[in-house]
């Protein structure tokens, strides 16, 4: 029986005039910024594909090297390596990141702890705040530096081999690109393979219980999601699938690991899944692989009989990863007959340590790594739900973070935690949103949570095995089940933006989440907002991580806005950047930031109840006036690997202020993945008077609704063949509108727990001179939040009117 192979997309072996060698040491110049460092007291270097490295043959860069007694020096644009041909050494090797990166911390010694912004870690599992971060490939100083001395090897036949073990030995990967965190991105991908595309069904919202359902609970549970109008693209059935302990005899060991569907649950697998299929959903079940195949399991015949071995005896067949034939049986016997069921991909919950019977060998990896190939089989799209295993794992989406206390600190964690991620690549965490363990109910709590899930990389709700944690948000209290609803809903609604962005961070090497320095290097402010980050090309998102202000009523941010004009989606509110402020939301608000001339597609609002497996008919793009801009829309058919350009469609979408216009598309490439017709709604955020705008598709004038509604304007044109461009014109987009801060003043005040005399003084001040009024506020009773949050609304915009 094959195991699914993985085929590098490169070579393990560099190019040899990139190669500064000596009888101990292999010094590769893979680019001007990615040095390899190699030291072997016996010589031998390894040349073969790792977990970490599978492509190392790049075009020789511009260096030069320069010897003398004291030993050799190697040059590129962007480094200078020293070393004295020893065994490495704090004093006998070095790199210096060249550039004035900083006045005298950019030179790495070897041996000495290397600084850096951080990477991810294993798993989240019962934190209640943050955990230490493994390294990443960048730091302020201007260089980081991955230890791959011990992954293990990929070999020719699709197998593995752990390193030889030679003490002494060191193979080590040096960044330095200074600032330059995003190229020292790319040149990880280049290294380690791309980030792969996600299915776009995993970019909805996914549901997840640690509950014991029957067919008929699941099945009743999804038509109250849909009555609601509330869209689920994944269903994820937790380890109760199985049999569990209380039907596996105790000589057999738990009831952790299993295999056979429990029919008392479900009777008819095949039915439920295809009934699951038939509604749109895609369906992932818990795997807890360590126990092995014990005789009580249905395929336990089957797999006995693949590795030669007589089931009678009834002996388990142990669970071992270093065992090839068992891997194989594992997947072909074992996996292949559930996946002929229905089960569209799996969730490896591996919670048993890093060791194996091989020294080096962690069973996560080779878990991850094979599930990840052989979920491609058929031409499926691939997709796993696992755990990270150091550095190279980005190639197998989507992480699982584990079981998080529920609690406010394991809620502010998680923003930093997601961002600071895409400094070793990976780009697609998956965490229990709402929190899994322990904690004490709180509706405030949970909410936020959502909110963060819905600008996060994949939103899974998930609780823990008790009656009284659930995510249904109709378990919840008013208003905090409403603020939960929307936020389903909303998700759902940027699946196009998400798709999008999941085909750059694979195409384009640039992830969904990144920190605010991968676009501000410079400015120090971008290094301290820990918990704000990018979001797509368009967006910046600061989640809210702390409970209300019992008298404000609303919720503190601080964030930072970089220099220009910053509209938040929700509120409406213009802010002229450049500077730090506090935000203050109310339960229904999350700061979401877009530059003047951003431009976000979204699915229209007609189906927000569908599950979201295909290309929406109706779409509705956000604009933000104020600059020129465009955006691109890439759809595709959501088969194979994603990587083909034939399977895509690209809709390139533009704002031209001159023109005063907004143009769609027309489509190109596979139009046939896209509706046959669709309706196209444009809403314009923060423009003048958007009066009679004229409308044409293919240089055809057409009618369209006008909507004027809380500040935004939304033109309508249905009907439009994808191959069609639509151009909405009118002299108002050449323009801004001046926000008036009056309305939001006066929602601000009434929702303030504070003395109506007060709010009276307040307001009144505010109407005749909004910014005299902050310096009278204090005097008339303004104090602290409330205070802070007037500020933000008088002087949002600053300079402008």
């Amino acid at each position: 029986m094959p195991l699914p192979r993985f085929r590098p997309t490169g070579q393990g072996t560099p190019e040899p005039g990139a190669v500064v060698a000596g009888e101990h040491y292999r010094i590769t110049v893979l680019t001007d910024g990615l040095l390899r460092l190699e030291y072997s007291p016996g010589g031998r270097f390894e040349d073969r594909p790792s977990a970490f490295a599978v492509h190392r043959r790049f075009p020789v860069p511009q260096f030069r090297v320069r010897r003398s007694e004291a030993g050799v020096e190697l040059f590129t644009d962007r480094v200078h390596l020293s070393y004295d041909e020893r065994e490495f050494s704090p004093s006998g090797l070095s790199v210096q990141v060249r550039g004035g990166v900083t006045s005298y911390h950019s030179v790495w010694r070897y041996g000495t702890p290397a600084p850096t912004l951080g990477g991810t870690a294993r798993t989240l599992d019962e934190a209640d705040g943050p955990v230490p971060l493994e390294p990443g490939t960048t730091s302020r100083e201007g260089f980081g530096v991955i230890d791959d001395s011990g992954s293990v090897l990929l070999t020719e036949d699709g197998w593995y081999a752990p390193r030889a073990r030679e003490e002494g030995a060191v193979d080590l990967y040096f960044f330095g690109y200074g600032h330059d965190h995003q190229e020292a991105l790319r040149a990880l991908y280049a290294l380690s393979g791309p980030q792969p595309v996600l299915p776009r069904y995993a970019l909805g919202n996914w549901w997840s219980r640690y509950h014991a359902y029957d067919e008929t609970e699941y099945r009743e549970l999804m038509a109250e999601f849909a009555r609601r109008r509330l869209p689920f693209s994944v269903l994820v059935v937790d380890m109760d699938w199985h049999l569990t302990d209380e039907h596996v005899e105790r000589h057999h060991g738990s009831g952790w690991t299993g295999y056979t569907w429990n029919r008392e649950l479900f009777p008819d697998p095949r039915r439920f899944l295809a009934w699951a299929h038939e509604h749109g959903h895609r369906v992932t079940l818990n795997l807890h692989p360590a126990d092995g195949v014990r005789s009580f399991e249905d395929h336990y015949p089957s797999v006995a009989e693949a590795l030669g071995r007589d089931p009678a005896t009834e002996e388990p067949v142990a669970f071992d990863v270093t065992d090839r034939e068992f891997m194989a049986a594992y997947f072909e016997v074992l996996h292949r007959s559930l996946e002929a069921d229905g089960v569209d991909f799996w969730w490896i919950d591996w919670q048993s340590g890093k060791h194996s019977r091989v020294p080096g060998v962690d069973p996560l990896w080779v878990l991850n790594h094979y599930h990840f190939l052989d979920s491609a089989s058929g031409g499926r799209r691939p997709l796993i739900l696992s755990r990270y295993a150091g550095p190279g794992s980005h190639r197998y989406p989507v992480g699982f973070s584990g079981d998080t206390v529920i609690s406010w600190a394991s809620l502010a964690f998680q923003p930093y935690f997601t961002a600071t991620a895409a400094n070793i690549g990976f780009g697609w965490w998956s965490h229990d949103i709402g929190g899994h363990i322990f904690g004490a109910r709180d509706d405030e709590l949970a909410t936020r949570w959502l909110q963060f899930g819905v600008f996060s990389p994949v939103l899974r709700l998930h609780s823990g095995n008790n009656d009284f944690i659930a995510k249904e948000p109709w378990r919840y209290r008013s208003p905090y089940a409403e603020a939960m609803e929307r936020g389903l809903r909303l998700r759902h609604r940027l699946l196009p933006y998400l798709h999008t962005a999941n085909r750059a961070a694979a195409v384009e090497g640039v992830p969904l989440v990144r920190p605010l320095y991968f676009e501000h290097p410079e400015a120090e402010q971008a290094y301290r907002y820990r918990n704000q980050y990018l979001f797509g090309p368009e967006l910046m998102v600061a989640p809210v991580t702390v409970p209300l202000d019992p008298v404000l009523t609303r919720a503190a941010v601080p964030v930072w806005l970089p220099e220009g004009s910053w509209t938040d989606l929700f509120t409406g509110t213009v802010y002229d950047g450049g500077r730090e402020l506090v935000l203050h939301r109310g339960l229904d608000d999350v700061p979401v930031l877009a530059r003047a001339g951003a431009i976000v597609p979204l699915a229209g609002s007609g189906g927000d109840a569908a599950p979201g497996i295909g290309n929406p008919a109706e779409l509705e793009v956000l604009v933000v006036a104020g600059a020129s801009h465009g955006a691109v829309l890439d759809e595709d058919d959501d088969g194979g690997d994603g990587r083909d350009p034939a399977r895509w469609a690209r809709t390139e979408l533009a704002l031209d202020v001159a023109a005063g216009q907004f143009t769609i598309g027309p489509a190109h490439g596979n139009l046939g993945c896209l509706p046959p017709a669709r309706t196209w709604t444009v809403t314009v955020l923060g423009a003048g008077e958007l009066t009679d705008p004229a409308v044409t598709v293919d240089g055809e004038t057409v009618p369209a609704s006008v909507v004027r509604r809380d500040g935004r304007v939304s033109v309508t044109v249905p009907d439009v063949p994808p191959g069609a461009g639509v151009v909405v014109r009118s002299p108002g987009l050449r323009t801004t509108a001046v926000p008036d801060p009056g309305a939001r003043v006066f929602d601000l005040l009434n929702d303030a727990q504070i003395g109506y005399d007060v709010k009276q003084r307040i307001h009144e001040a505010v109407r005749r001179d909004p910014v005299a009024a902050l310096g009278q506020a204090p005097a008339l009773g303004a104090e602290g939040p409330l205070l802070s949050a007037l500020a933000e609304l008088v002087l949002a915009v600053r300079d402008r009117g």
